[in-house]
């Protein structure tokens, strides 16, 4: 299973509390904090519901 590192580059402040649930579903609760997770298709799915936020770079 390939993994992706997924680093939160945008506060989280003024957004809705869907998206603020869906950082902190990925782990991500602070600026510039990385979490690797399996690329499974939920996950891709909460970080396209939040890319706006985030950045999302491919491991090997």
């Amino acid at each position: 299973m390939t993994k992706i590192k997924v680093t939160q580059v945008k506060s989280q402040i003024r957004r809705p509390k869907d998206q603020k649930r869906t950082l902190v579903s990925l782990g991500l609760r602070k600026m510039n904090q990385s979490v690797e997770h399996d690329a499974t298709p939920s996950i891709l799915g909460m970080v396209n519901k939040v890319s706006h936020l985030v950045s999302v770079e491919e491991l090997k």
